[in-house]
């Protein structure tokens, strides 16, 4: 179905709930695509040991798939001044959840209690900013179930750009009027000293 070696397998079967998909993409340095963009596979993922945003959301895919577990990619995007990010969103007990790959200390995993995605996806609203404390946040993709894209893309050794090109063709929902976004204030400088920190630093 997916071509995974079993060294592989043995690796994705292990990773048999949420918390264990996102202590695994924890462990993993950050892809700071030092000679260019990437969108790596999950076979990739697993042999370079690195991974930005989307492809820890492919590699929480993948795991789920492997353990016979529904996980869909969720797009965030943002304001021009920042950057989008991808996550996992799953549902446990009728609730959503989110796993993350992140390099910074707040947008990073969901325990599975919110009601709706919206719900969730407020969740990382205000602390959602751009190096200036400005909130940027704007609007989610409905969830995107990657089956139609076949399996292919999982052990691709080609960067796999028909996932992200998949979530920007996906309707989005946007979170604030126009009003709204022009009525937002800055966050503190307590706040956005918190939101700056980060796990991994950049290979010199």
């Amino acid at each position: 179905m997916h071509d995974l070696t079993k060294e592989e397998l043995k690796i994705l079967k292990k990773l048999n709930t949420p918390h264990k998909v996102q202590q695994f993409l924890n462990s993993l340095p950050k892809n700071f695509e030092e000679n260019g963009d990437t969108c790596m596979s999950p076979r990739r993922v697993l042999r370079e040991k690195k991974c930005h945003c989307i492809e820890g959301a492919m590699l929480a895919y993948t795991a789920f798939l492997v353990n016979d577990k529904k996980g869909f990619l969720l797009d965030l995007t943002a304001s021009k001044s920042d950057f989008d990010h991808v996550i996992l969103v799953y549902k446990e007990n009728g609730k959503w959840g989110a796993i993350s790959k992140t390099n910074y200390a707040v947008l990073r995993f969901r325990e599975p209690v919110y009601k709706s995605l919206r719900e969730l996806v407020m969740s990382y609203f205000n602390e959602y900013v751009d190096k200036h404390g400005n909130k940027t946040l704007r609007s989610y993709s409905k969830p995107v179930n990657l089956k139609k894209l076949g399996h292919k893309w999982i052990t691709s050794e080609k960067d796999v750009w028909e996932v992200p090109y998949k979530l920007i063709d996906t309707k989005h929902i946007p979170l604030l009027n126009k009003a709204q976004i022009k009525n937002l204030k800055k966050i503190d400088k307590v706040t956005l000293d918190a939101c700056e920190m980060t796990e991994w630093k950049k290979p010199n």
